[in-house]
């Protein structure tokens, strides 16, 4: 057995079932390798969206998603998705091919230092230079990735060591690092503390972020605040702990966030902040968090606890456990005061638009969409006006919703969505881009159809980079710098080139037929929904 082979056997005993990448003289051995297995290998059309690709499957399965690229311009390439899933915590394995071993350090043929490229943006690298260290490897790496707070790990892989004969292959049964022991029980005295502060506290909050989805813990941070009538707001990453319209949530919070789940936030005298990195965009103010409140910081990862907030009361833990433990305590409180009056914040500080019926009005039709959507239907927005509005106006039921918040990349959603639809081919998945960030993608088209992933796209066109635009009409009073997308292709045909059923959509009147027949079988399709230019987030 080789090194190769070796590197296919640790996949199969992880249960990985797909590998995204983009192969090269490098990782060729690999690739040679997995020829022999049941491992789904999907050619992806550039790096950056094998790493989005595999973020797709990572965020339904709960399991690492592997990508597997060649070295030089294959590894710089995929940076930016590595990037992309270490902001929202994704758990990756990105295995990279690098030139022969002697020759590292000789600025050889597409030789780059990927491990020292990436240092800033992975939970851990490994360069691998004994072709016996790749069973150990493989097995401290998934285990890296998706414990603790999660994130991608990297591994690089020089050809000779591919091609090297192994002496003995075991893959190990346990782990064994002395230095990485994440906590994930909750410390008793704290979990009794917030509960005596919930006590005394009239105005509670939960503000959930993406950690909770991370660490399946929706259940029970739902079965928590039913229990004790606690009311929930989310972070960007967090859409999707609650469903949208249950009684306890309240929205996101943030600068795109809905007033009243700000007005919420600020208003508590107990903010319970859990699985949430307290960054700007969902706090602009940290000192509003714990000024005349009592914070509760919960974390898996003790170096986001008071980053950014000082905590009244830290607890590092995994919040699954964490909710576990709080609801078998005993609480004597009464909050329905304060959920009459953020009943009252939602019904009147909706944000009242103003549509020009000429177009669509893309926060009507992403609610439509979303009504007309299965329940359990994975909705992933990509980046710029299209996120926001698909944050603000998306319903969740009993699905998921997936978008780059930490790194806002934008090129994400067409990638992460075959990603998700592989993951899970019996559910309903739909991307929702802006042109700009379709042109970022659209390239994947092609992957689509080779690969039969039956993913549903709607690209919302007003030939700008929308956000970009809105920021320079309001800073620099409609001085516009480099935003226009004209020469854009024609959708249309476009879809045409790559045999994918098409639709467009001018205004809302035929909203509900064309969303009916967008969404009535599970194949591919692209819709293009034409947006006024100058509309607002």
């Amino acid at each position: 057995m080789i090194g190769a082979d070796a590197i296919i056997k640790c996949l199969e005993a992880e249960g990985v079932e797909t590998v995204f990448g983009y192969p090269g003289v490098a990782i060729c051995p690999f690739y040679n390798s997995i020829l022999e297995s049941d491992i789904r290998t999907i050619l992806i059309r550039t790096e950056q969206n094998a790493a989005h690709a595999a973020s797709g499957v990572a965020r339904i399965t709960g399991k690492p998603g592997v990508c597997a690229v060649t070295s030089g311009p294959g590894a710089t390439n995929v940076i930016t998705g590595i990037a992309t899933a270490f902001a929202d915590s994704i758990p990756l394995i990105c295995i990279t091919g690098q030139v022969n071993s002697e020759l590292l350090g000789s600025d050889v043929f597409q030789e780059a230092d990927i491990t020292g490229a990436v240092e800033s943006f992975v939970k851990y690298s490994y360069l691998i230079k004994d072709v016996n260290d790749i069973p150990r490897v493989f097995k401290e790496a998934f285990h890296i990735a998706n414990t603790g707070r999660k994130g991608p790990v990297l591994i690089d892989i020089p050809i000779d060591i591919q091609n090297a004969t192994i002496n003995k292959f075991k893959y190990p049964e346990e782990v064994h690092l002395r230095t990485y022991k994440p906590t994930v029980k909750g410390n008793t005295a704290q979990v009794k503390k917030v509960m005596r502060e919930l006590e005394k506290a009239k105005r509670p909050i939960i503000c959930a972020g993406g950690g909770v989805l991370l660490s399946e813990a929706e259940e029970e941070l739902r079965a928590f605040s039913e229990k004790y009538n606690i009311p929930v707001v989310s972070t960007m990453m967090g859409i999707g702990v609650m469903p949208t319209r249950h009684p306890m949530y309240f929205g996101m919070v943030g600068n795109n966030g809905k007033a009243y789940a700000n007005r919420a936030m600020n208003e508590s005298d107990l903010l319970i902040m859990v699985g949430a990195r307290v960054a700007d965009r969902a706090v602009s103010q940290p000192d509003l968090i714990t000024k005349g409140k009592v914070l509760v910081h919960m974390d898996v990862d003790p170096a986001e606890i008071g980053k950014n907030a000082g905590p009244t009361i830290p607890l590092v833990g995994d919040a699954k456990h964490i909710f576990e433990d709080l609801s078998k305590e005993e609480l004597d409180s009464d909050y329905s005061e304060w959920l009459e009056m953020l009943c009252e914040y939602r019904s009147t500080m909706e944000k009242k638009r103003t549509p020009n019926p000429d177009f669509v009005d893309p926060a009507a039709f992403i609610t439509r969409l979303s009504d007309k959507m299965q329940d359990n239907g994975i909705y992933v927005a990509d980046v710029g006006q299209n996120q926001i509005w698909s944050c603000g106006y998306h319903v969740v039921k009993e699905g998921r919703f997936l978008t780059s918040g930490g790194m806002g990349t934008m090129g994400y959603s067409i990638p992460a969505a075959m990603g998700a639809k592989l993951a899970a081919p019996d559910r309903q998945v739909v991307a929702v881009c802006g042109d700009g960030s379709f042109q970022m993608s659209m390239m994947e088209l092609a992957t689509m159809r080779q690969h039969n992933i039956p993913v549903k796209i709607i690209v919302l066109k007003n030939n700008y980079l929308g956000m970009v635009r809105q920021y320079q009409h309001f800073t620099y009073k409609d001085n516009y710098s480099v935003v226009d997308l004209s020469g854009s292709p024609d959708l249309e045909k476009l879809a045409a080139a790559y045999d994918l059923p098409f639709l467009r959509l001018t205004d809302m009147k035929q909203a509900d037929e064309t969303i009916d027949a967008f969404l009535k079988n599970d194949e591919s399709m692209l819709l293009e929904c034409l947006i006024d230019p100058m509309d607002l987030v």
